[in-house]
């Protein structure tokens, strides 16, 4: 679910740096990312020197040195462009190296493991323990919540309803945009349980009571959980918590980054997550693990794959080069599950059948269709736990780009359509 593809940038302390070349004041605030008067302060700060230009109408300034400002703001930013042209940004969130992942230094796969899904969020939002953290959502958000989701068509899908949820909460707070620390951290505890809320319940007789992964289970199945499933359900949404700057989690950043709200800044990840190099990947798995139960093997069904042109959806994540961990731990509660014996035998049906093709190990998404085609839920009810979950993420990082320079993530475009000055159309 974590696509973190290469795009095309543009460093602006890599521009115009030929000796000599002048820039004007619009040049230069364009590559700073700043306004125009933001350069005359470098300039009295002497950060920066500028000189008349040759028609004495205003000021020029020596490229090479607007290129060394711009390239010392984003080391005091956090925020840096890598030699292939990636967009880094420094984060004390989430570390992920040698086929781990960390949760501001803490093993991931432990911390869902031994503790529930609201505990493993505080930690990622304040770096605190907070034992038997619960969160609850007021009234009236939910009211208003509610009443916007069941104003959707009926076909509407999980992340439909959960961004018109986030937008309808948001209205009905009128603190939102606050963003203080302690203001967005009432809204994190809030607006979740307001997600899990709004969506449409698949078993009656539910009480929006007790942990928020017991909450989301009357909303992915009408079967009756037991204990192992309860655990399984909170520990994926605990391992899905975050991931690094997945494309949905950047699309926050640059959200926060603006000054947007916490409600908003949700709502940008979860128009990102929609993508479906990102989100739906759960959904494709959970198709291709049905397929395979209906007929019972996997060749068919990854032959009809390949010869199709398409790749097979739960297998191989670019951040790993073996198993994906949040999988291997999936898996391993998984494997306590007696009714998710079927579906375990044919995800390694899948993975050995498939690397008569390519050597691929399964990643988190074919682990979530395991637990949602075992418990009955729908191809849909992995990107809902996904969304959910990431939810902590997402806030995590907001909070974090709120202490950062604003509009810090404002790269520069690389213009190569038809040079000016052209004529007008006709």
């Amino acid at each position: 679910m974590t696509e973190q593809g290469a795009h095309a940038s543009t460093n602006p302390a890599n521009t115009s740096a030929r000796p000599g070349r002048r820039l004007s004041t619009r040049e230069t605030a364009e590559l700073l990312g700043v306004k125009p008067e933001t350069v005359y302060a470098y300039v009295s700060r002497g950060q920066l020197s500028s000189r008349r230009d040759a028609a004495g109408r205003g000021s020029t300034f020596d490229a090479e040195e607007v290129a060394a400002l711009a390239r010392r703001n984003r080391r005091e930013s956090g925020t840096t462009s890598s030699g292939g042209g990636e967009l880094s940004v420094r984060t004390r969130l989430t570390l992920i190296e040698h086929d781990h992942y960390y949760f501001r230094g803490v093993d991931a796969t432990e911390l869902a493991a031994r503790h529930s899904y609201e505990e493993v969020a505080e930690w990622l939002w304040t770096g605190e323990p907070r034992p038997g953290a619960t969160f609850t959502a007021p009234k009236t958000s939910v009211t208003a919540a509610r009443r916007a989701v069941d104003a959707l068509p009926e076909h509407s899908g999980p992340v439909d309803r959960l961004r018109v949820a986030a937008v309808a909460a948001a209205a009905a707070d009128p603190l939102r945009f606050d963003l203080s620390e302690e203001a967005v951290l009432g809204t994190a505890r809030t607006l979740i349980p307001t997600l899990v809320a709004a969506l449409p319940l698949s078993s009656r007789g539910h009480r929006d009571t007790g942990p928020l992964a017991h909450r989301l289970w009357a909303r992915l199945s009408g079967r009756a959980p037991d204990e192992a499933a309860l655990r399984a359900l909170d520990t994926a949404l605990g391992l899905l918590a975050d991931h690094d700057l997945a494309a949905s989690t950047l699309a926050v950043r640059v959200a926060a980054s603006a000054r947007a709200h916490a409600y908003a800044a949700v709502s940008a990840g979860l128009g990102a997550l929609e993508g479906p190099l990102h989100g739906s990947a759960s959904a494709l798995a959970h198709r291709l693990l049905t397929d395979v139960l209906d007929q019972g093997s996997a060749v068919p069904v990854i032959a009809e794959e390949l010869r199709s042109g398409r790749g097979i959806p739960g297998l191989g994540h670019r951040l790993y080069t073996g198993e994906d961990p949040r999988a291997r731990a999936l898996f391993a509660l998984l494997a306590d599950m007696p009714r998710a014996a079927p579906a375990l035998a044919a995800a390694r049906d899948i993975v050995s059948t498939a690397a008569r093709h390519t050597p691929l190990h399964a990643n988190v998404d074919l682990a979530l269709a395991v637990l949602t085609a075992s418990c009955g839920m729908p191809p849909t009810a992995g990107e809902t736990i996904f969304a959910v979950a990431r939810t902590a993420g997402w806030i995590a990082h907001a909070l974090e780009e709120y202490g950062e320079r604003p509009l810090r993530m404002r790269p520069s475009g690389q213009y190569v359509g038809v040079r000016p000055p052209q004529p007008l159309p006709e």
